[in-house]
């Protein structure tokens, strides 16, 4: 319905990052949930970091200001939206626009992300996975174990 490409390959590419950005969000929610013991205040703050991440990942947001430019890097959605769009388009690739064929890589919203750096978001998203679980860890190590 929404005339992704019909074959498996690109099926399973977006599959997976999908699932890693689940991932990735789920380590995120175990970090806070272990940070933060207070449920209205771990609810806001990652509704809170969720939202910037979004928005500051450049989907949503093509010309973000220059101080909060720095959030698209450590953003989540930034490095997923960029592995779908390599699931879906390649770089020397083109589509009807009026009475012309222009690029894709061309096309505002992809443009200002780019088609290339496919591994780098990847591993970026595998960092952060770890990253989290690791702060999770840590921080329910410090809470410790109840006595009975």
């Amino acid at each position: 319905m929404a005339g992704l490409k019909p074959n498996l390959g690109s099926f399973l590419y977006a599959l997976c990052a999908l699932l890693l950005s689940v991932l990735v969000s789920q380590g995120l929610g175990l970090a806070l949930g272990a940070l933060v013991m207070d449920l209205k205040s771990a609810t806001t703050l990652g509704s809170v970091i969720m939202l910037s991440f979004t928005l500051a990942g450049g989907y949503y947001v093509q010309h973000v200001p220059v101080f909060i430019s720095w959030i698209k890097y450590v953003s989540i959605s930034l490095y997923t939206y960029k592995l779908l769009l390599g699931s879906q388009y390649e770089k020397g690739q083109t589509y009807r626009c009026g009475n012309q064929t222009c690029l894709v890589a061309d096309y505002p919203a992809i443009k200002n992300i780019g088609l290339d750096g496919q591994l780098v978001s990847f591993v970026a998203l595998v960092i952060m996975l770890v990253f989290y679980r690791i702060v999770a860890y840590v921080a329910l190590m410090r809470i410790g174990v109840p006595k009975k």
